[in-house]
């Protein structure tokens, strides 16, 4: 799994550094987005759910606060529109990472991995526990944009992606637009417990998944 770990490594590192620069320069933060919601909402609640799909496809390139943008949704818009334009976004997201990846990655996958064994060692890799990082990819930040684009230079079938990818968005936007439709200024509380039962879902699910490969690693060494 060292190849796929060194993919997935490098593919962060390019996620982090843009999070990191646009930080800095504050081009997009969560006081910003409430403010752009605001202002959508008093043009007209069809824009907020046209800003936020908008705001998250563009997450695959310039970080945007996932979680609070879906929450803000269902606040201002109501927990279903809210859901809908949330799950239209990230779907996009992770469609538009898996095409580019898919049609331009490969140029950059030999560049990381040189050794044409330690790329196809890579594909397996993935191709065998794919399926679980992607649904559970919620767990940190900048890991979904990175399985999107690792299911496409990996050249998992779309169709595969795009169910596991809907496993993981649907769920998860329903969630957080209904904790935002319920919570108010004075009553946060509802949108705090769902951030913090899903981060806790997530964490345990790859806790479960870190312990499983670590059984089957030992396994495979003392069959050694």
């Amino acid at each position: 799994m060292k190849p796929l770990l060194k993919i997935m490594a490098s593919l962060a590192l390019i996620f982090v550094s843009i999070f990191l620069l646009l930080n800095v320069t504050g081009l997009v933060t969560v006081e910003k987005i409430e403010g752009w919601l605001l202002a959508a909402k008093s043009a007209n609640p069809l824009f907020v759910g046209v800003l936020v799909a908008l705001l998250l496809w563009i997450d695959l390139i310039i970080a945007v606060p996932t979680l609070a943008t879906l929450i803000l949704a269902g606040y201002f818009i109501g927990a279903w529109p809210g859901a809908l334009a949330g799950a239209i976004g990230l779907i996009a997201s992770g469609a538009s990472g898996y095409w580019l990846s898919r049609h331009y990655g490969d140029a950059a996958l030999k560049y990381v991995l040189q050794d044409a064994k330690e790329r196809e060692r890579a594909t397996r890799s993935f191709h065998r526990h794919g399926p679980i990082i992607i649904i559970l990819a919620r767990a940190l930040p900048m890991l979904p944009e990175v399985c999107s684009c690792l299911a496409g230079v990996t050249g998992m079938p779309f169709w595969k992606f795009l169910a596991l990818w809907l496993i993981n968005v649907v769920p998860y936007c329903v969630l957080t637009a209904y904790a935002g439709s319920v919570s108010t200024l004075d009553d946060p509380k509802p949108a705090i417990l769902t951030a913090i039962g899903l981060s806790a879902f997530f964490w345990s699910g790859w806790a479960v998944f870190n312990r499983k490969q670590k059984r089957v690693a030992n396994n495979l060494m003392d069959g050694e």
